[in-house]
């Protein structure tokens, strides 16, 4: 930014500027959003001290009058041409818009943001091309060509550049902002870290990740000063993208640059593993806790919450109820979100005395149940089959202040609908639309399971058409209750073409949707059919899974046809499938029990003895 005070905007003789303006108004003319303004000759008298003096003390309508013989983009180029303050010219360029509608041209806007540069206005710039970007009206290509022909000099179209970077992230607009990154490089200019971190964060944000990790290279790549920031946003962005050893690969990079990891970036990574799915992931979160503790980075609220809620959706709640209590040991306050990870992990695991423990010490340390918490107590009862004390909550909600949400009453009607309390079910679905609630595909596809398991298909068909009606599209789900429903019923043909309608619609059936069919048909003892509805599963993508091994091994069983059943069995081995407790029964109640053992070098026999 040093060499702006060597950089100096055009100076021509203002009486010569003047006399080239009969010339230049009547040869040109200027694009105006609205109406046009007639340009005709200034005299050459004309006083721009006095301009600059209205301009600066904002009287709008005296300079109105005085410049009304003129057009807006022609007085603006005037005073770009003048020695006039960057200050007086922004106050005009403002006001014109405004007062006249016009749409000033590119050059005019770089030329402009040359001046605020030499003027070392960085604010306003950023205030001006904040706006620009808004319009959406030029391309970058076009934007960078005019700023090189403008004469801003190289400093200036740099901070121009960068700028420009800055605004398209603030408006969300980050496909161009990418565009306008690598603009910049192929002009030579060095983005601000300010800038490419606030791109970083909206790549993330949006979830391009590739994208993202090209920038971070290519930053590097033009030696931009990397700051903690960007390495907490790069490491956020690969943990969300699921690339967790490649966000470890960051820290590294991090380390080297003289960056020490902080606790955001090990929340970050933790979050990363809590988050990931995958076998052993907790334990990898709980070794990040471990080495950031050995380092003199303490854990905060944040981390704890995290590791809380990873170990309850992992179904380890006792090692949650640890992790609470070292929290409590660490002089930290649970809070709301503390509170309701851990009760939903009860819940889900039906621990409800538990849960209901921790609400009333969560109400005592002066917390307030959030719906997120009633909700988890709803689903806690209603999985007990406890649908008074559920509905009860219901009731208490509104009297606590706050207001049910659509998954509190889905929560509910689930329930009633599996107890076959259908009136009841449809009952809240008529009070939910009283609240202004709108029931969603989750709603209607609980009822519409409901009225079928009774074998009121009529119910059902109306809630379809009544769903529809409303804009809502039927789901993978909705399509495998119906499938459900009708293969229970011994209409194999019927949910072929329920399976063919889905793929019309543009709906990718599911591993149940195929097992359920293949079931059906293994139940019918018609196996070409079920290793057909395999065939056209696997052409369409899916894979064959545990379920669909074991659906396949006892109607095959069922059937007598026990060594292509043991075919089968080690066809599922061979394909790296881990055998579950229903293949160990079923070989062990539909093959062994019957004297036949099957050969597979005794791995699964002996499994299934110890189990």
């Amino acid at each position: 930014m040093n060499c702006l005070c060597h950089l100096r905007l055009p100076i021509r003789n203002l009486l010569v500027g003047f006399s080239l303006l009969n010339h230049d108004i009547q040869n040109r003319t200027r694009l105006f959003s609205s109406r046009s303004i007639p340009t005709i000759a200034l005299s050459d008298t004309f006083d721009i001290t006095r301009v600059s003096e209205l301009i600066t003390n904002q009287h709008w309508s005296e300079l109105k009058i005085l410049t009304q013989k003129t057009s807006p983009n022609t007085f603006l180029q005037l005073l770009l041409d003048s020695e006039v303050a960057s200050d007086v010219v922004l106050g005009y360029f403002k006001w014109s818009q405004k007062e006249f509608r016009v749409l000033h041209s590119l050059e005019l806007y770089c030329r402009l943001s040359h001046l605020l540069a030499n003027a070392r206005k960085y604010g306003k710039i950023r205030a001006l091309l904040h706006h620009f970007v808004k319009n959406d009206l030029h391309s970058n290509s076009s934007i960078f060509h005019t700023l090189s022909m403008t004469g801003g000099g190289f400093c200036a179209n740099s901070i121009i550049a960068d700028m420009l970077i800055l605004a398209y992230a603030k408006n969300s607009k980050t496909d161009l902002a990418f565009e306008a990154f690598e603009r910049s490089g192929d002009y030579g200019f060095k983005p601000s870290v300010l800038s490419c971190n606030l791109m970083l964060s909206s790549l993330v944000k949006e979830r391009k990740f590739v994208v993202m990790e090209m920038v971070y290279k290519e930053m590097i790549r033009r030696r931009v000063d990397l700051d903690a920031i960007t390495f907490n946003t790069v490491i956020n962005g690969f943990c969300k993208a699921g690339r967790l050893q490649k966000a470890e690969d960051v820290v590294e990079d991090m380390k080297v640059r003289g960056f020490l990891p902080s606790v955001v970036t090990y929340n970050t990574l933790i979050d990363g593993y809590c988050k990931k799915g995958r076998a052993g992931k907790m334990y990898k979160a709980d070794r990040l806790l471990k080495e950031m503790v050995s380092k003199k980075i303490y854990p905060n609220e944040y981390t704890f919450n995290i590791l809380i809620d990873g170990f309850c959706k992992d179904e380890s709640v006792s090692a949650a109820v640890k992790v609470f209590e070292e929290m409590q040991a660490q002089g930290l306050k649970p809070n709301v979100v503390t509170y309701n990870s851990l009760i939903s992990g009860l819940c889900r695991e039906g621990k409800l005395d538990e849960a209901l423990v921790l609400r009333d010490e969560m109400m005592e340390s002066g917390l307030k149940l959030s719906i997120i918490t009633y909700n988890a107590l709803i689903a806690g009862f209603s999985k007990q089959n406890m649908l008074k004390e559920a509905r009860e909550l219901l009731d208490n909600i509104a009297q606590q202040g706050l207001a049910a949400d659509v998954v509190t009453f889905n929560t509910l009607i689930h329930a009633y609908c599996k107890a076959g309390r259908m009136e009841e079910a449809i009952a809240l679905h008529d009070l939910m639309l009283e609240k202004m609630l709108f029931p969603n595909v989750s709603t209607y596809n609980c009822l519409i399971g409901g009225f079928l398991r009774e074998g009121n298909n009529e119910a059902a068909s109306k809630l379809l058409g009544e769903m529809e009606n409303k804009g809502l599209r039927a789901d993978v789900i909705t399509y495998n209750i119906q499938l459900d429903a009708l293969c229970k019923k011994r209409e194999s043909r019927k949910a072929v073409r329920l399976l063919d309608e889905m793929f019309e619609r543009g709906i990718t059936p599911s591993h149940v949707t195929y097992n359920t069919l293949i079931d059906a048909y293994c139940a019918e003892g018609n196996l070409r059919a079920a290793l057909n509805v395999r065939t056209r599963m696997e052409r369409e993508g899916r894979r064959a899974n545990v379920v669909t091994y074991n659906v396949l091994i006892k109607g095959f069983c069922k059937k007598g046809k026990l060594e292509e059943a043991n075919g089968l069995l080690n066809e599922m081995l061979e394909k790296g499938l881990v055998p579950n407790r229903t293949t160990y029964d079923v070989v062990k109640e539909e093959m062994m029990e019957k004297g036949f053992d099957p050969d597979i070098d005794g791995h699964l026999y002996s499994i299934s003895l110890n189990s």
